[in-house]
C-alpha cells in the first residue's frame, strides 16, 4: 500500500471522509503504529501458506497487514459502520473477505469449515478491553480450530494470563488459558499508539492452541469449579475458600483430600500448579463418585 492505513493523517482522512465517530460503547481504540503490526504479524510466524481470521478489523490496518502476508483472512467486524470503509481500504486486495457479525454469537468452526476447508487457521485480534476475556474464553472453550491466537489486550489482562503459581497477578484466569494454550507476552505497547488513546497501556499475547489440555482431568467442569472457588475468597486457605463454594464435599473431606495429596492444610489457591489442581479435581470427582 502507497498510504499506510496506520498513518495518523492517512486515518484522519479517512474517518473525515466517511464522517466516523468513534464509539465509547464498542471500546474503539485504532493502531497508528507499523511497528507493532509488525511484531504481531512476526509473532504468529506468518508466511504465504497461512490463513488467518481477523476479529475487529477497524478500518483495516492490521487486515492489510495480515493479507500481505498470509494466504487468506478472513476479517470479522460488528461495527456496521466501519463495512464501507473496509470496502474502500482493502479494495485492491484479492485474498480478504469481511463478515458482519458479532464472534461471541457467531459459530467459528463452521466458518472455517466453510471458509478454509476445515484446516487449522491463525487469529489475529485487536479489541475493545471489555470484551477480549470472554471472546478469548470461548475460543478456548469451544474448541475452535486454531493453531494460534495473537491478540492486544490490557497489560494487566496479558500478565494475569501469563501468570506464575505464587505470584500476585496468578488466578483463575491464568489456569484456564493455560489449560488451553501455552501463553507468550510478544510485546508491551504504550498507550499513544491507538486513536483514541485509552487509559492503559496494552500488550500482544500470543496463545499457541494446544491440540489436547495441558493436563488431564476426570470432569472438566468440576476442574474449573475447584480453579474458581479457590479463588473465590483470595484471601482465605484453599480449605475454607472450597468449603464456601460449589464443589460437593465438606471441609473435613477437603481436608482429608489435601492429606492424602502431600498439599499442607492452610495453603491458598494461589501456590497452586495447574497439576496439583488437576490432582485435586480428581480427587474430589472420586471422593463423590
Amino acid at each position: 500500500m502507497e498510504n499506510k492505513l496506520y498513518s495518523p493523517k492517512v486515518m484522519s482522512d479517512i474517518l473525515k471522509k466517511y464522517n466516523f465517530r468513534f464509539s465509547k460503547n464498542l471500546g474503539q481504540n485504532f493502531l497508528i503504529d507499523g511497528n507493532i503490526l509488525d511484531k504481531i504479524c512476526d509473532g504468529i510466524n506468518l508466511d504465504k501458506d497461512d490463513e488467518v481470521i481477523e476479529i475487529g478489523p477497524g478500518i483495516g490496518t492490521l487486515t492489510s497487514a495480515l493479507a500481505e502476508r498470509a494466504r487468506k483472512v478472513i476479517a470479522i467486524e460488528l461495527d456496521k459502520r466501519l463495512l464501507p470503509i473496509l470496502d474502500d481500504t482493502l479494495n485492491s486486495y484479492k485474498n480478504i473477505e469481511v463478515i458482519h457479525g458479532d464472534v461471541l454469537k457467531l459459530n467459528l468452526n463452521n466458518i472455517i469449515e466453510e471458509k478454509f476447508e476445515n484446516k487449522k487457521v491463525k487469529l489475529a485480534a485487536n479489541l475493545p478491553y471489555y470484551i477480549t476475556t470472554p471472546i478469548i474464553m470461548k475460543l478456548l472453550e469451544q474448541k475452535v480450530n486454531l493453531e494460534s491466537i495473537i491478540v492486544m489486550v490490557q497489560k494487566e489482562v496479558a500478565e494475569r494470563m501469563k501468570a506464575s503459581p505464587g505470584s500476585k497477578a496468578y488466578g483463575a484466569l491464568s489456569i484456564a488459558v493455560q489449560y488451553y494454550s501455552n501463553p507468550e507476552i510478544v510485546t508491551i505497547v504504550p498507550k499513544n499508539v491507538f486513536i483514541p488513546k485509552p487509559n492503559v497501556d496494552s500488550a500482544v499475547i500470543k496463545l499457541d492452541v494446544y491440540s489436547k489440555p495441558r493436563v488431564d482431568v476426570k470432569d472438566e467442569q468440576l476442574f474449573f469449579n475447584v480453579v474458581k472457588g479457590a479463588f473465590a475468597l483470595r484471601r482465605k486457605t484453599l480449605v475454607n475458600s472450597l468449603s464456601s463454594s460449589d464443589v460437593g464435599i465438606n471441609k473435613e473431606e477437603i481436608k482429608e483430600i489435601l492429606r492424602d495429596l502431600n498439599i499442607k492444610e492452610n495453603i491458598r489457591g494461589e501456590k497452586l500448579s495447574i497439576e496439583q489442581f488437576a490432582l485435586l479435581a480428581d480427587s474430589i470427582y472420586s471422593k463423590k463418585n
